[in-house]
């Protein structure tokens, strides 16, 4: 129908009309311009408001229809009944697409919101006029600076190569937060609220397109049809990695899902059985949706399920061990000249096989390295997870492996790695490092070694 098409001018619009524009804190218009002006959009911005002259220091037109120019994308926030008046509007003036932030259609409980969203979906339709929402939040494009929501802290975010597709606005704002907190960078976050003409099926294609896009992490409630994500999918398969992160599992979720987004959750089963033929890798809860999102946009893939677990401590190494395992992960024995390697660095007071102990070396950073750097180079290691707890005799370690992975080239096996210490203690150096050179740092050493095991999970998932 066309909508495709105009997707590229939806995300990267040269002029953007904001219907319900204010200068009051109290609508939902005066913050979606000020993430746009905030946010430093560099394009056209037209305000429109029939009782101001100016909005955000911007000339205010009183309708659209008194806009010159083109406008590529119209962000509307204004009450649902005077809605389609506001469609009929955007399509005189050609605009591209819309995020309709607005809500009170088919999330609630009265039938009209359900007939007027109806209503709206054919008037788009047949203009091939692709919608955004509604009861959405709406969309920001870190590449293009461009803050289309009501939420300004989203320009705050890394930029990055995750494309976050989410059916909650709610879900967008918490893993948008942590995020910022976890070194996540993303391409684009786009709340799809109720899904009038732009579902997961229909964003799936551009996105495998996408330059900016690496990853595409979905968030998903319910779906009228999820047999057409299935078709999607496959279509997409191998060229993008996808993750999904399902809610709405139980009963009451299949009910709440019903008046949040006007669809039911529907049966898991058959949602975890479209993940697995359309080649999408499914995560249990949002860190896992985030690290894994993190990982696969940042480092080498992993080849084979034979991995290494290094850790300056016992403990949080036999943490790791069992979540590999638990995994599908294989601790093997290093080759006899990696493993003769390792006993020159490191002295026979601990594990020297695998996993490595690497206390008996905490004065030493010079010797983990150098015992990092051997098991890498292992023509029998797939990966490795790296763990560090600091504990005063090795606060050198961060700051020297900064130094090592500032000079050397970028790895070709993947290495998540935990390092834990008190804030600003390694701060800094971890910051540095995290997801450049083909490593990423991780809060603990479960969600390290479980991002190893999901990286292994997402190989098999495509062979």
């Amino acid at each position: 129908m066309g909508y495709l098409a105009k997707l590229p001018r939806v995300f990267r619009p040269e002029s953007v009309m904001v219907i319900g524009a204010s200068n009051n804190p109290d609508k939902l218009g005066y913050h979606v311009m000020k993430s746009l002006v905030k946010g430093g959009y560099p394009g056209r911005i037209f305000p429109i408001n029939p009782n101001s002259s100016v909005v955000w220091d911007l000339p205010a037109f009183p309708d659209l229809d008194k806009v010159s120019g083109d406008v590529d994308l119209a962000i509307i926030a204004v009450p649902a009944q005077v809605v389609p008046g506001v469609l009929e509007g955007c399509h005189r003036k050609g605009v591209q697409g819309i995020v309709l932030i607005t809500a009170g259609f088919s999330e609630i409980e009265d039938p009209a919101g359900g007939s007027l969203q109806e209503r709206v979906r054919k008037m788009a339709d047949a203009w091939s006029l692709p919608i955004i929402g509604p009861n959405t939040f709406g969309f920001v494009d870190l590449n293009t600076s461009l803050n289309a929501s009501f939420t300004p802290e989203f320009s705050l975010l890394s930029k990055g190569g995750i494309a976050l597709v989410s059916q909650s606005g709610g879900f967008c704002h918490l893993s948008g937060f942590r995020a910022l907190d976890e070194n996540v960078g993303f391409s684009k976050i786009i709340g799809l609220g109720n899904r009038c003409n732009m579902d997961f099926p229909d964003i799936l294609p551009y996105l495998a397109d996408d330059p900016d896009t690496r990853v595409i992490a979905l968030y998903i409630e319910g779906m009228d049809e999820p047999r057409r994500l299935l078709d999607a999918a496959r279509k997409v398969r191998g060229r993008k990695p996808i993750v999904a992160y399902k809610a709405g599992r139980g009963e009451s979720g299949d009910s709440a899902s019903r008046f949040h987004t006007g669809s039911l959750a529907g049966r898991y089963e058959i949602y975890r059985g479209a993940f697995r033929q359309g080649g999408i890798l499914e995560v249990g809860d949002t860190e896992e949706l985030l690290d894994t999102a993190k990982a696969l946009d940042t480092l080498a893939p992993l080849q084979g399920n034979r991995v290494a677990v290094l850790s300056s401590q016992a403990g949080p190494g036999m943490i790791a061990c069992d979540v590999c395992e638990a995994h599908g992960l294989c601790l093997v024995d290093f080759s006899p000249t990696i493993q003769e390697r390792i006993n020159e660095l490191l002295p026979p007071l601990a594990i020297r096989t695998n996993p490595v102990d690497m206390g008996p070396a905490w004065y030493n950073p010079g010797a983990i390295i150098g015992i990092m750097e051997a098991v890498i180079e292992d023509p029998g290691i797939d990966g490795v997870v790296f763990l560090a707890m600091y504990a005063s005799a090795n606060i050198a370690l961060a700051g020297e492996m900064r130094k090592y992975f500032e000079e050397r080239e970028p790895l070709t096996k993947p290495l998540t790695a935990c390092f834990s210490a008190p804030s600003p203690i390694w701060s800094e150096d971890v910051k540095v490092m995290d997801r450049k050179k083909g490593m990423v740092f991780l809060p603990t050493p479960e969600r390290a070694a479980r991002t190893m095991g999901n990286l292994w999970s997402l190989t098999r998932l495509l062979s």
